[in-house]
């Protein structure tokens, strides 16, 4: 029986029609493809997802169709997190009914608290649930890092279960593996050190390229678990390539742009994101070619 959010989860875009209203029948679709692929769990909601545009409204909206495409086979974490504790706490609160299995909450940004800052606000958030939450880490959107010793003692907290680890540091995602305790889950937040990661203790990934390709992503992370590293990197190589080009312009770009040209959503944002520039849009085309995912390829 896999404990939940262990795996592969993906942080799913949010797609827009062309007027840029939320697409729920996209969003159906979406889920559907995921669960179907194999993937382990569901984060929609979150940087990947758009989230600051989102409505509170579409936020559950979008949970609501998720859960009912579920349907109680995967997990859904969502997106809860932001620099005002009390409204992460009532967001928390409204997820729930919409049918989240747990929160992944992103540090407060732009306001940068102090270490013990981001433990009360994080304490603060777990009193308000039972639910679990996985902390999200990524000091180069949010300006602050949560030290080892700051994941350690909120460890200690019953219904904090885990980390989404995107600072970009190899040794850090170590040394977290190594203070906290067996149960608590390091979760890769980059794809391209997801392995690197379970090789010392990480649980899994919270993945963009799973967008594109979930059942790869999915054999991809269950090969490592069962320590067949040789096909886990097999897969690996063969993906990376898509791994980078959902990078080269600001997240979620690229990836929605890809899955665009795969067939799956509009190629629609919100402002501030834009489309991507015509350079970009052709490498990101030449990968899926490569790869054999163009239209009508991988649908």
């Amino acid at each position: 029986m896999r404990t939940p959010f262990t795996g592969a989860g993906t942080a799913l875009v949010t797609p827009f029609t062309r007027s840029g209203d939320l697409d729920e029948a996209a969003v159906r679709r979406m889920g559907r493809r995921q669960i179907d692929g194999g993937i382990h769990f569901l984060a929609p909601c979150g940087t990947t997802g758009e989230n600051p545009t989102l409505t509170a409204s579409e936020r559950r909206r979008i949970v609501e169709i998720l859960a009912e495409e579920a349907g109680g086979k995967v997990p859904i974490l969502a997106g809860a997190g932001g620099y005002n504790t009390k409204e992460v706490i009532e967001l928390a609160r409204e997820l729930a009914v919409a049918g989240a299995n747990g929160f992944l909450s992103v540090t407060p940004y732009y306001n940068k608290p102090t270490q013990e800052g981001l433990y009360q606000h994080y304490r603060a958030i777990a009193e308000s649930t039972s639910l679990p939450i996985v902390v999200y880490n990524v000091p180069g959107r949010t300006g602050v890092n949560v030290e080892v010793a700051t994941l350690v003692r909120l460890a200690a907290i019953p219904n904090i279960i885990g980390v989404k680890e995107a600072s970009g540091s190899m040794q850090q995602m170590c040394e977290a593996c190594r203070a906290v305790p067996p149960e608590f889950l390091v979760l890769s937040g980059d794809d391209v050190m997801a392995l690197p990661l379970m090789a010392v203790g990480g649980r899994g990934l919270i993945s963009v390229v799973s967008n594109e390709i979930p059942t790869e992503v999915a054999q991809m992370i269950e090969a490592a678990e069962r320590d067949d590293f040789a096909a886990a990197r097999a897969i690996h190589h063969r993906i990376m390539p898509l791994m980078l080009a959902n990078f080269i312009e600001a997240n979620p770009g690229p990836v929605k742009a890809a899955m665009a040209a795969m067939g799956l959503i509009e190629d629609a944002y919100r402002l501030p994101m834009v489309g991507l520039k015509p350079e970009s849009r052709e490498k990101i085309v030449k990968t899926l070619k490569d790869l054999g995912l163009a239209k009508g390829a991988y649908v």
